[in-house]
């Protein structure tokens, strides 16, 4: 979708919703959304009501009368108007939550006690002990708030939209007479036009980096924009106009960002042939290094078409969702297509019951997707869903223009939707894969290891710092699912007691700081620290690997008696002879030493948990770190001088180009010598402790 900003239209009803939600009251709770069939279950049904109230919790017919007569309560006073209704449990979760046109009437249908309900909605019911409803205006509305209340409550009988990361768009801004493009995440305020969504970070960069060598279009900020007194590395390989140090005029350079701004909305032929035009009149007048100028920019637009893949002829802004279920998992695959282009794809796995159907997943889905995103013109679906019409006019009101929400049953439309389908069937293959050979991992760790049970969180902690400086600690979580990146935490170590270099002190600030929060969260921060996105995924681990061997095990061992953890399994990872990997040291309390073969699955896996935990932390300390060096600029580097300093910002333009140089290039400078470079190199690409 293009658009300007900071204007954005038709969100009146997305806010009055946001506001309601914001105003009901507000509940511990968590999981994503469905609204239930008032009809549908079957004998079977009922004849496993027993078995389904066990299931959940609740013996015999008694607690299913109970919540047959707390919905009653609630039918006497609710409204026939539309409105978003919440069933909460004795604890005071919020159970589910839907949207009704008339909530009286719906409420009714829960109440029916004769009425034959599917197995989820009888155990729903089984545990509600109280209602509460929010009225809307429209029913519209209600299908706004009700998207917006599953997000933030996540309850547990609704469809779960579990990963809903932001994405990222494209950014030509509007306020300097020398416009930059860039990255952007977040809210759109700055002015400017947006491109997106993007499916990735990765296809953002690729296409800005090809944009660049296609229009030149400085990507720098306005701060260093207006330091320069020469134009930087990037004017050097053609991948900036040079504005900066007027290399290229007001006239020229707007003339760039027209160009680029018509190839982002759509109008690439137009410009490739405007391109080819210029290209052939400069070769004509026998201007050969201007043609290869154009040669290459025309290169750069191919370039980026061509990894693209699938660009559709008919269909010019659109967003296409197939669902694939199997074995109890769904999977929807989204692809984004803008301007005539494919922009990339996403798969999703949200959780639901087994018994919710395709549809029924894909409409809850969509609400849910497009609760903080604007939806394109056009939305195409691999199956038919429940109050199409709906759903179209909320987007519609939300986006601020008619959207239209169609499953295609023929043409280019259908051949999309066909495509989406076909990857949304291959991921959930390849999820369902990783998921079952996870589970044999855990499996079998139990075994060899001797734990009380396959382990459902192992959380794995290392440090890293350079003498001591920029001390960072992390922890890495994973699962029966793998690697669950949303519980990764980082750590800046703040004691200011500890020692340089002391790694001891350095696991007991994180561990203490880990852990404490579980055991006596802080009421605001229990959100953030202790409460996952899914609520099937423990908040407590039950086993923790540390890096390191007997003596880094002995000292976490009397933190956790300290803390009066005993629940927690623990293991340490010594390296071993020469930091081969293959030959590590297992440790465990009061166990002899655990060596398994090179070859063993269970140690792969362990030496997999162990590089991971490594790269985050090593990823989290050079941030810390880059940042660091950002504010200090040059100026930390022993033996080198105000003069070499000059010499390599003219050599190199910016203090990013200085650290991705080799130690070849950084002895190109004039005066700076092999040692010189070498220590320059050394500064920037340092080895953590």
């Amino acid at each position: 979708m293009v658009h300007d900003s900071p204007d954005k239209p038709g969100e009146a009803g997305a806010r009055k919703a946001r506001q309601a939600a914001t105003d009901a009251p507000p509940q511990d709770t968590a999981p994503p959304d469905l609204d239930p069939a008032t009809s549908g279950g079957d004998d079977e049904d009922d004849a496993r009501l027993p078995d389904i109230l066990e299931e959940s919790g609740a013996i015999g017919d008694e607690p299913l009368a109970s919540g047959h007569e707390a919905i009653e309560r609630a039918v006497r006073l609710a409204p026939t108007s539309p409105g978003v209704y919440r069933m909460l449990s004795a604890n005071a979760d919020v159970l589910y939550v839907g949207k009704a046109k008339n909530v009286k009437k719906r409420l009714s249908n829960y109440a029916r006690q004769s009425a034959p309900l599917p197995a989820r909605i009888l155990r729903m019911i089984a545990a509600t002990v109280t209602v509460e409803i929010v009225s809307t205006t429209t029913e519209t509305e209600a299908l706004l708030l009700e998207a917006n209340l599953i997000k933030q409550l996540r309850p547990r009988f609704n469809v779960q939209l579990r990963d809903d990361k932001s994405f990222p768009y494209i950014l030509i801004t509007g306020d300097h007479w020398a416009p930059q493009i860039l990255k952007h995440r977040g809210a759109q305020t700055r002015q400017g036009r947006y491109f997106g969504p993007f499916a990735s970070a990765g296809a953002v960069n690729r296409t800005i980096t090809a944009l660049q060598r296609a229009f030149l279009i400085r990507s720098c900020t306005d701060s260093f924009f207006e330091s320069r007194t020469r134009p930087c590395l990037l004017y050097q390989i053609r991948r900036c106009a040079g504005p900066c140090t007027r290399e290229i005029d007001f006239g020229g350079y707007t003339t760039l960002v027209r160009e680029a701004t018509d190839f982002l909305s759509g109008k690439s032929q137009a410009v490739k042939q405007e391109l080819a035009a210029e290209m052939e009149k400069a070769s004509g007048e026998l201007e050969f290094e201007s043609a290869a100028l154009y040669r290459d920019r025309l290169a750069a637009l191919s370039a980026i078409q061509s990894q693209q893949g699938i660009n559709p002829r008919t269909v010019e802004e659109a967003d296409v969702f197939a669902i694939h279920q199997e074995g109890g998992f769904s999977c929807v695959e989204v692809f984004f297509f803008r301007t005539g282009q494919n922009w990339g794809n996403r798969a999703y796995f949200p959780r639901a019951e087994k018994t919710y159907t395709p549809e029924e997943v894909l409409g809850s889905f969509l609400a849910q997707f497009y609760d903080d995103k604007p939806p394109p013109k056009t939305i195409l679906l691999s199956h038919e869903i429940e109050e199409t019409d709906l759903l179209a006019n909320a987007l519609s009101i939300k986006a601020g223009h008619k959207v239209e929400v169609i499953a295609p049953k023929r043409g280019e439309k259908k051949e999309l939707v066909t495509h989406a389908l076909t990857n949304a069937r291959e991921a959930l293959g390849r999820k369902l894969a990783d998921t079952a050979t996870q589970s044999r991992l855990l499996d079998a760790m139990s075994a060899t290891l001797n734990l009380p049970h396959a382990p459902k969180r192992i959380e794995v902690y290392d440090n890293s710092h350079i003498q001591g400086t920029n001390a960072v600690g992390a922890m890495i979580v994973a699962g029966p699912d793998g690697f669950v990146k949303n519980q990764y935490r980082k750590f800046n170590i703040k004691s200011e007691g500890i020692t340089p270099g002391d790694d001891f002190a350095m696991m007991r600030e994180v561990l203490e700081r880990r852990f404490k929060r579980l055991i006596n969260p802080p009421d605001e921060s229990a959100t953030k620290d202790s409460k996952a996105k899914d609520d099937d995924f423990p908040q407590w681990p039950d086993l923790v690997i540390i890096d390191g061997g007997r003596g880094q095990l002995n000292a976490v061992r009397e933190i956790f008696a300290n803390l009066g953890l005993t629940q927690v399994s623990l293991m340490s990872v010594a390296k071993g002879p020469d930091r081969d990997a293959g030959r590590e040291t297992l440790f465990m309390p009061e166990r002899e030493a655990i060596k398994l073969e090179p070859r063993d699955p269970v140690l792969y896996f362990i030496q997999r948990l162990r590089d991971e935990a490594h790269r985050f932390v090593i990823g989290s300390h050079r941030k810390l770190r880059k940042k660091d060096i950002r504010e200090a600029g040059l100026q930390e580097i022993p033996g080198i001088g105000p003069s070499r300093k000059r010499a390599l910002l003219h050599h190199f333009g910016t203090l990013k180009e200085i650290e991705r140089a080799s130690i070849a290039d950084l002895g190109k400078v004039p005066g700076v010598s092999a040692e010189s470079a070498r220590r320059i190199f050394d500064y920037f690409h340092p080895q953590p402790g």
